[in-house]
């Protein structure tokens, strides 16, 4: 090997820790948050994707999550309001060896940047899209969001919302998301596991994170956070196997009754019956994004993962045929061609 060539070998990546991944700034949450647990998450999975700090880079809009960016020692941009998603686009295209990450909330991600979030999941850009949802309008001080329940009364629904909620799963599943999953913050080793998942997809990653506002909107997952009712309620989904769950000494399964999934006691079925998960199944994940609590389980984990053209890609492949059909071009005299006028 020549020196050039030695040169130009990617350095082995330094070993990181946690530590090498906090900022110096101040963390300015409320405290209690369920963003610490996130951010605390986030730091300690970054060492294991084996990535050098100044090839990552976090993108953010405007609320509570989007201070990510700040915390994290590593490259960023605190974007506007619900853009995060088409920054993160144009990032791609520039700079494909880069590792981004949109972190967003159910109200910059899902209201005014849903137009946004729509796109950046059709055209599967190489981002992992961490969205924290917490059902509220945190940052502004209690309002309701696209996620709030039917019927929520806040400070800007005092009556209770008319709006029927945005699921972001089917959502995102909807959009053509090539991998979709749900983590809860309070459960940081399921959390760190599915951040780890996430960031290893090529394509376009959507991982909704359910998180607490401990101020204006508190327990709201509790479902899920009650130690009973989460072993009663969640459904933790395993590529190649049943759907159970439930307490160990009375499992509960699904079996499929048709087009309807259908909750019936693990003992009662034969296990040939049971509803067996499959990641690649997208149809399956649509089905699985929709059952919710009393009638159904929570599901949590990786709904579906699946490859497909990433857009970057194929953008740049573009790009180099058409170099190496018309060559390199020339940007001053494009603009200069064509319909110009000279106004003396």
């Amino acid at each position: 090997m020549s020196a050039t060539e030695a040169g130009a070998a990617a350095a082995p990546t330094p070993k990181y820790t946690k530590k090498d991944f906090e900022s110096d700034q101040d963390v300015r949450w409320c405290p209690g948050c369920g963003d610490y647990a996130i951010l605390s998450a986030i730091q300690k999975s970054m060492p294991d994707l084996g990535i050098p700090k100044e090839d990552i880079v976090f993108v953010s809009g405007i609320g509570c999550s989007s201070r990510f960016p700040y915390y994290m020692n590593t490259y960023g941009f605190h974007t506007i309001h619900g853009r995060a998603p088409a920054i993160a686009t144009g990032l791609k295209v520039a700079r494909p060896d880069l590792k981004v990450f949109v972190v967003t909330g159910d109200g910059d991600g899902l209201s005014i940047g849903g137009n946004h979030m729509l796109h950046v999941l059709r055209r599967n850009v190489n981002v992992t899209i961490l969205l924290f949802n917490n059902r509220i309008y945190g940052l502004t001080k209690g309002q309701y969001s696209p996620t709030s329940e039917l019927g929520k009364v806040t400070k800007s629904t005092p009556l209770g919302s008319a709006d029927r909620p945005v699921n972001p799963l089917a959502f995102a599943l909807g959009c053509g998301a090539t991998f979709v999953g749900r983590t809860v913050d309070r459960d940081v080793k399921h959390m760190e596991e599915m951040i780890k998942r996430a960031s290893a997809h090529h394509g376009t990653a959507f991982l909704e994170i359910l998180q607490n506002c401990n101020i204006y909107n508190h327990l709201t997952w509790n479902v899920v956070y009650d130690k009973e009712s989460k072993a009663a309620h969640e459904l933790r989904l395993e590529h190649g196997k049943p759907l159970l769950f439930g307490p160990v000494d009375d499992r509960h399964a699904l079996v499929m009754e048709g087009a309807q999934p259908k909750v019936v006691r693990a003992k009662d079925v034969p296990e040939s019956a049971l509803w067996v998960h499959d990641e690649t199944k997208v149809n399956a994940a649509k089905l699985l994004a929709d059952l919710w609590t009393p009638d159904y389980p929570i599901p949590t984990g990786v709904l579906t993962a699946i490859e497909a053209p990433v857009y970057e890609d194929i953008v740049l492949e573009q790009e180099q045929r058409a170099i190496s059909e018309r060559g390199p071009g020339d940007i001053a005299k494009l603009l200069t061609s064509g319909d110009t006028w000279k106004i003396d």
